[in-house]
């Protein structure tokens, strides 16, 4: 049996999400199809979450995730945009920190970078810290505001 080595890393990513989101009390459903445009459905409080997984490897202190697929063919290299309509949460599981981080994939633009550790130039405007993205982004949880 030939080992495809990138399915086995999703494999790894799904299975530390389905760990993490049953940690937070999701109850977990997946697609019968690899097909489909995401890996897992997250249910709680009557919220259903479609939930795309990513396994990402940190690089120079972070975490890197463009919103899109490539792969290569016999005809030549193709990239697609993410399409962002079909799912609700993104699930990024690293494992140099052993965690997932949760994205609204309607928060970003083309690309994700989440820092791990402070960079180099100093910059502190604009950056997207990994520990602020563990839990569910409050608006997919469903939270009522006090309004």
């Amino acid at each position: 049996m030939r080992v495809h080595h990138t399915k086995n890393k999703g494999d790894l990513g799904v299975l530390h999400a389905k760990v993490d989101l049953a940690e937070k009390g999701y109850i977990l459903l997946q697609p019968l199809s690899e097909h489909a445009p995401f890996d897992l459905v997250a249910y709680l409080d009557g919220r259903f979450l479609r939930v795309q997984v990513k396994y990402r490897t940190a690089v120079d202190g972070t975490i890197y995730l463009p919103f899109s697929s490539s792969w290569a063919d016999r005809h030549g290299s193709h990239t697609l945009p993410m399409d962002k309509q079909s799912i609700d949460l993104i699930c990024i599981y690293c494992p140099d920190t052993r965690l997932c981080y949760y994205l609204d994939p309607l928060e970003f633009r083309k690309t994700a970078m989440l820092r791990l550790t402070p960079p180099r130039n100093h910059q502190v405007k604009r950056i997207a810290w990994a520990k602020d993205f563990t839990e569910i982004p409050e608006r997919l949880r469903g939270v009522r505001g006090t309004s």
